[in-house]
């Protein structure tokens, strides 16, 4: 069964568009303290703390706070680092259809694949994935790479946005060699190109882009299509000129974000209170931008364009 939104904006507080899925419902974990599995609330509580938590868990958690979760599964056809226990795209789309009243449906495909994975990323937009998931640091890509375009052409004939990693990531942080994550591909700029060459498919540029925060700064500003969410941080040390940006020029570009379990809505949301935000943009960065960018209000994206576009942006 598809995805169909069951979202009751007027209930909402807020939108969370970064919310990572934890763990299979279905796979092995390990249990916290003495071996006991806790259980209701404090018993979710802990396993978020630890990374460990289902979406069930996840959307229990959301909706208790009246906030929807951008929420995303993983390629399990993946060429690149294998995650034991990781949701996989068919287990988060079919968790996010129970849960169609806080549980927005994101997927991963790898751009390694090729036309398969268009093809794929065509499938998957008609099991009601709302937009795509990528990491260029740990997927080892530079976005722009035209070998990669044949995916963006099926995102931007059906309109659907794409969230791209951008800034330093935790990924391999501490570990030998950093573990093997080459920071390089966390600049957005490359983003710019797709920018222009796709002008249909929305892009989110996940995250403070630490050490390139003016540079988002700028594409977001030039490019109608490109948005900027806060997640990763806690808002007490966001960058002073994204501060600025969002309360004025970009009020209408930036969007809440956590990286939950990384960091919980609670706390976000707590640190957001003085973190410099003007009051008249509140609404906006926490609710109405990401609702309009999703699509919320409207049916699910439509059939491609008539005609198509030929590679390199320019229309067939």
């Amino acid at each position: 069964m598809a995805w169909e939104s069951g979202i009751d904006l007027d209930e909402l507080v807020a939108i969370d568009v970064h919310v990572h899925a934890g763990i299979s419902a279905g796979g092995p974990r390990p249990a916290p303290g003495d071996g006991a599995r806790p259980t209701g609330v404090q018993g979710i509580q802990q396993r978020i703390g630890a990374g460990q938590q289902t979406p069930d868990e996840t959307a229990a958690y959301y909706r208790e706070r009246r906030i929807a979760a951008v929420i995303w599964g993983v390629d399990p056809q993946s060429t690149g680092r294998s995650r034991p226990g990781a949701v996989s795209n068919e287990e988060l789309l079919e968790a996010a259809s129970r849960h169609n009243d806080v549980l927005i449906p994101f997927v991963m495909v790898d751009p390694w694949r090729g036309l398969a994975g268009a093809r794929d990323a065509e499938r998957l937009i008609q099991a009601g994935a709302r937009g795509f998931k990528f990491h260029p640091p740990e997927q080892a890509f530079w976005p722009n790479d035209r070998k990669f375009y044949e995916l963006y052409e099926v995102l931007n004939a059906r309109r659907v946005p794409a969230l791209f990693h951008t800034g330093q990531t935790a990924v391999g942080r501490g570990a030998p060699a950093g573990g093997g994550i080459r920071l390089k591909y966390g600049n957005p700029m490359p983003l710019d190109d797709l920018a222009v060459d796709f002008p249909d498919m929305p892009i989110i540029m996940a995250h403070p882009s630490f050490p390139w925060q003016d540079e988002a700064l700028s594409i977001a500003l030039h490019k109608p299509q490109v948005y900027i969410d806060l997640s990763g941080w806690s808002p007490r040390y966001f960058p002073p000129q994204l501060v600025q940006y969002a309360n004025t020029l970009l009020k209408n570009k930036v969007l809440f974000g956590t990286d939950h379990p990384m960091i919980t809505a609670d706390r976000w949301l707590a640190d957001f209170e003085n973190a410099g935000f003007r009051d008249e943009v509140r609404d906006l960065l926490l609710k109405d931008n990401a609702a309009r960018l999703l699509g919320l209000d409207t049916p699910h994206p439509g059939p491609p364009r008539q005609g198509g576009r030929e590679k390199g942006g320019r229309e067939a």
